[in-house]
């Protein structure tokens, strides 16, 4: 095994394969990130240990199909979680950047996936910076997201793949194991299945506490295991005051002096990052994007 850092000093996700087979990894661990993402809100702990999951899942989703662009993962239901949404975005100057939210009707009740999101589904968009969208639909019908995520692995990339997820304690990680197509090689028929039993003994501690090289020399200490530079990851909203102000320009002007004569103000809030974009009569022109469009009406008036 070789490697030229063994920290958890940032997120990060760690590449790693097999010499001489068709088997490939991912090991992800979030901490700064998701704690991020649960001080922006208050979640009840059986809403943050399947948000965090999440986030670790659109962590290790990204980096498997190697996508330059956004991944999103966007679970909807009438359950007591009625949307979890993590989002990574890749290409920011640092790392990648990870973001997440959720919604819940009332107090949860349950503990699991499918107790929480009864009847839900899960929505995988992967949108590219260049190149058609994309996306699946996978059914919440499982106990635990991973058990969902291979399921949708197994149909629609007919690749067989284990994931392992957990969080925790303000920290959540994730493990993917997938078998590559068969080619000359591979050379170890049996790799798959040794691999995916020795994955599967880990613990939920390990996978949260461990640094990376220390888990996988745990596991596979007696395989030839290459292991890749990690890429960092790191909170990020893509809001911003420009993206907001088209939306918010989308209304029209008839909307948005209804607003100001009302309230004074227009104001939206980012349900991610909660950061806070206000728009005064003196940003109508800007917002707009024609001159005079701060002259009001006759009849309107401004409070």
């Amino acid at each position: 095994m070789t490697a030229t850092q063994d920290t958890l000093e940032t997120d990060q996700v760690q590449r790693f394969l097999f010499d001489h087979t068709a088997v490939r990894g991912e090991l992800v661990h979030l901490q700064q990130s998701y704690a991020e993402v649960l001080d922006r809100h208050d979640y009840p702990p059986a809403v943050e240990e399947q948000l965090g999951q999440l986030l670790a899942a659109a962590a290790l989703l990204t980096a498997t199909v190697k996508l330059d662009g956004t991944l999103s993962l966007e679970v909807r239901s009438q359950g007591e979680v009625t949307l979890m949404m993590a989002e990574c975005n890749t290409g920011a100057q640092g790392g990648d950047q990870l973001r997440g939210i959720a919604r819940f009707s009332r107090e949860p009740q349950g503990s699991n996936l499918q107790e929480l999101t009864q009847g839900g589904q899960l929505v995988i968009t992967l949108d590219p910076t260049q190149g058609k969208r994309y996306q699946g639909i996978v059914s919440l019908d499982k106990e635990n997201l991973a058990l969902c995520l291979e399921g949708y692995f197994a149909n629609s990339e007919q690749l067989p793949t284990r994931i392992w997820l957990e969080a925790a304690n303000r920290k959540a990680a994730g493990l993917l194991l997938q078998q590559l197509p068969d080619d000359a090689s591979n050379t170890d028929p049996d790799a798959w299945n040794r691999l995916t039993q020795l994955a599967a003994t880990v613990q939920q501690q390990e996978l949260l506490d461990l640094e990376p090289l220390t888990l996988l020399h745990r596991l596979y200490h007696e395989e030839t295991l290459r292991v890749f530079p990690p890429h960092n990851l790191k909170f990020g909203c893509t809001c911003s005051r420009e993206r907001t102000s088209e939306a918010v320009a989308s209304l029209g002007e008839t909307e948005l002096l209804a607003i100001i004569e009302e309230q004074g103000k227009i104001e939206t809030q980012c349900h991610f990052c909660n950061t806070v974009y206000t728009f005064h009569k003196q940003d109508l022109p800007e917002l707009l994007g024609k001159p005079g469009a701060n002259q009001l009406p006759e009849g309107h008036k401004l409070h």
